[in-house]
């Protein structure tokens, strides 16, 4: 198994994505996004995440405001995003989440 470490630097661009409510709630949601939200109309599926237009509506958030979490939690690392004509989809990604917790467990 490959193991990385983080920098410190990185550590707190993470910690400083998840120290608000919402964004570790989002975190959870896409754990688990059949339990969470509807497949978007076109696709049908989770293979490339949930649609951030589900992600709000599920906040009940304004769409500038899910906008700035989901942009810093894509900056941070913890998503991954895809892109299907104007919509833009989001899932975690698993493998900065485990290296995170991985140098967590190393301090």
């Amino acid at each position: 198994m490959y193991i990385c470490f983080m920098t410190d630097k990185k550590i707190l661009e993470i910690n400083k994505a998840l120290s608000n409510a919402t964004r570790l709630d989002i975190l959870k949601w896409l754990k688990d996004p059949e339990s969470n939200f509807p497949p978007h109309e076109s696709l049908g599926h989770f293979n490339d995440g949930v649609c951030g237009q589900h992600i709000k509506d599920k906040s009940g958030l304004s769409q500038p405001t899910i906008s700035h979490y989901l942009s810093g939690m894509h900056k941070a690392g913890l998503l991954s995003t895809t892109r299907h004509g104007k919509w833009t989809y989001f899932k975690r990604n698993e493998e900065v989440i485990q290296e995170y917790l991985n140098t967590l467990n190393t301090i």
